[in-house]
């Protein structure tokens, strides 16, 4: 795993190069075969149905689950050549289920994003200090410094472990599904803060199963299936009816979102004769029937 990242027609290094990657378990092949080349300043969202290898993908990425073959360039640096702490240095993954100590606050959280910078012969010093209050700052979280996480609404929480991996201060930023589980306004002001995020000139890769979400907020669309990449490109390119059927075997009209065309995708509805058939056996007439307070024995006649 030491071949030298591609430069572009202009001689810069790409933000993000993966290479042949191939990952997985013991006879389960996960990840397999990636190409991806991703320039500094954008975001990549990462598309596809549950268990297509998305999350995988990320880990080997991000040095936290090796690969049975290939490469990964960040920032022209080969990940797996270099030590976790040097590769925290140019990754930062944030994972789908985060996990903090018990009781911490936001600014003990987002003093862990420093932690790959310090050592026996480096402290915490002013610089560090400094990337916290940076990383408060710019996600919004500066007055929740001194607030509990644990007593935060879900999308406040989200903002602060996002200043957490910006407070790493690495090129390469990964999100594992950063808006799941929130609603419609804390995830469009999270997708707005990754935007945000690539604009000072981070690679942001994130997995994102809102196609249009990914379609409005991403540069790039990577579709996975089966732990293969079968389509790659601009969103408006990329995801058409033919990806969505691919992807999740269902029939969909792709519109154009007003104001920047951004691909809408509209699921049609499955005919009832097309759905599987369910396992669950249908109430009897008996069963269905709210039983009648007035007539049951109570148990002083019985």
């Amino acid at each position: 795993m030491h071949d030298h990242p591609t430069a572009d027609a202009t001689g810069a290094v790409p933000g993000l190069e993966v290479r042949a990657l191939h990952a997985g378990y013991p006879g389960r092949p996960v990840v397999q075969d990636v190409d991806l080349t991703l320039p500094a300043g954008q975001v990549a969202a990462v598309v596809g149905p549950n268990g297509c290898g998305k999350s995988t993908l990320l880990r080997a990425i991000a040095r936290l689950h090796r690969p049975e073959s290939g490469t990964v360039h960040a920032d022209g640096a080969d990940i797996w050549s270099l030590g976790r702490r040097q590769a925290a240095h140019r990754v930062a993954l944030l994972p789908q289920s985060p996990r903090a100590p018990e009781a911490v606050t936001v600014a003990g959280l987002v003093r862990y994003g420093r932690h790959p910078h310090q050592g026996l012969l480096r402290q915490w010093s002013r610089e560090d200090e400094q990337a916290v209050r940076d990383a408060l700052e710019a996600t919004g979280t500066t007055d929740l410094a001194a607030e509990r996480l644990d007593r935060l609404s879900g999308g406040q929480r989200q903002r602060c472990w996002l200043a957490m991996v910006l407070a790493q201060h690495t090129p390469v930023v990964l999100l594992d599904e950063p808006t799941s589980a929130l609603d419609l306004g804390h995830a469009v002001d999270v997708l707005e803060l990754v935007r945000e995020v690539a604009d000072t000139g981070r690679t942001v890769v994130m997995v994102q199963h809102d196609l249009a979400a990914a379609a409005r907020y991403a540069d790039t669309v990577i579709a996975m299936k089966d732990g293969r990449v079968i389509a790659q490109g601009v969103p408006r390119d990329t995801v058409d009816e033919a990806l969505v059927k691919e992807l999740y075997a269902l029939d969909a009209d792709i519109l154009q979102a007003p104001g920047d065309a951004s691909p809408v995708v509209v699921p049609r509805a499955r005919r009832k004769d097309a759905r599987p058939a369910s396992a669950l056996p249908s109430p009897s007439p008996a069963a269905s029937a709210p039983p009648s307070l007035t007539s049951a024995p109570s148990a002083a006649t019985e």
